[in-house]
């Protein structure tokens, strides 16, 4: 099928990049597990298949689909959220380059940037991307040498909003390009590059794959002259995502929308919850009105996701005890999966940026409300809530 032109999100995500097999009829594409292909004659190569580094039907379907729900014009695969993250980097950085990025980043990219990078001469500086004052400052700071400006948007794991639109404007202003990190949104909830961005990322082993079963990451962009180096890199450097990756990535973007409300709903309910115990100090959640980006979200986000962070009155051991006493949220590294999560980001997701300026703080929790009854992700925090007292 053709997806139609200006289909909605649905259609395109189970549609986009898959044309039935025309030998068969097979509704879902083949997976193509080949490692290489036969050619024609010295360098006659069938629909441009030589190696499956450089390409792949599977992967190339998959790549179709990510650009398609990012409303972008080329996407690539690679094995791993940070393998998208230092492809892109390599590709577009160079040594005397600097990289400013948000000061709640993902650890891994944090880790990623301060310490893999910064040994090429990638140079990095951490502020807080919801001021744009300040961010504006931070890039001002290193004129002429300042490559990319580096948001999360929610931020992983403070919940932080920050005006992409705007921000795209500080970067440009400076010469730079805005890069997205659109793990926590998703392509349904929030599409960067329509509000200026240069370039989105994501960790497709969360919401995009959403099962929790494949790793992998991607990189959606429009211009075709950057495009052009990413996808050298990835040609180059090889991180590319497997058949199998592909395939069940594929598959978990067809549902994404659908999941993506259930998880907003869930992630409503649960913050609500959460406010009103008297265990709790803060509920970090974009869809409650007492969140200080509540309104920006509303403009730029379809939804708020279904990533809550909560901090507890009783600090390090009242967060330590509710994670370890869960039973229907898994205490577990991860997020945006069916099932519901719980994760202790000072010792585990940001265990790497501890005692930097990035570090989390010790009383707080995430929690990736999955797909389950709230009802029931509200009861199993409340008898875990019990565990604060013992």
């Amino acid at each position: 099928m053709t997806v139609p032109e200006n289909a909605g999100f649905n259609t395109t995500a189970v549609h986009a990049g898959q044309a039935f097999e025309p030998r068969t009829g097979a509704v879902v594409p083949p997976l193509h597990f080949s490692s290489t292909y036969a050619q024609d004659g010295i360098g006659g190569l069938r629909d441009g298949y030589e190696y499956g580094r450089g390409g792949n039907p599977t992967r190339d379907a998959l790549q179709e689909q990510l650009a398609a729900v990012e409303g972008g014009n080329h996407a690539y695969s690679f094995g791993s959220g940070l393998a998208a993250e230092d492809s892109l980097i390599r590709a577009l950085c160079r040594p005397g380059d600097h990289i400013v990025l948000g000061n709640d980043a993902y650890g891994g990219t944090y880790r990623l940037i301060s310490r893999i990078h910064s040994e090429w001469g990638i140079g990095h500086s951490a502020v807080d991307m919801s001021n744009l004052e300040a961010t504006a400052a931070a890039v001002a700071q290193a004129p002429g040498k300042v490559r990319l400006v580096w948001v999360e948007t929610p931020s992983n794991p403070m919940m932080k909003i920050t005006n992409i639109e705007a921000l795209a404007k500080v970067a440009h202003d400076a010469g730079a390009l805005l890069v997205v990190d659109n793990t926590f949104a998703s392509p349904y909830l929030q599409n960067p590059l329509a509000l200026g961005a240069d370039v989105v990322v994501h960790s497709t082993t969360k919401y995009i794959g959403g099962h929790s079963d494949v790793v992998g990451g991607a990189v959606v962009l429009n211009d075709a002259e950057l495009a052009e180096k990413v996808q050298f890199m990835q040609f180059a450097a090889g991180a590319v995502s497997g058949p199998m990756d592909a395939f069940l990535t594929t598959r978990g973007l067809k549902t994404l929308g659908v999941r993506m409300d259930r998880h907003s709903e869930n992630g409503q309910a649960v913050a609500e919850w959460l406010l009103d115990q008297p265990e709790v100090e803060a509920v970090l959640y974009p869809g409650l009105p007492s969140h200080p980006g509540h309104e920006l979200a509303k403009k730029q986000m379809k939804k708020f996701g279904g990533m809550v962070s909560v901090q507890f009155k009783g600090g390090e051991a009242a967060a330590r005890k509710v994670a370890e006493a869960t039973r229907v949220f898994t205490l577990a590294e991860s997020l945006g999966g069916i099932e519901s999560l719980v994760n202790y980001p000072s010792e585990m997701t940001h265990a790497s940026v501890k005692g930097t300026e990035l570090a989390v703080p010790e009383n707080l929790l995430r929690l990736s409300c999955g797909i389950e009854e709230s009802a029931d992700l509200i009861a199993d925090l409340e008898q875990a809530f019990k565990a604060i007292g013992n």
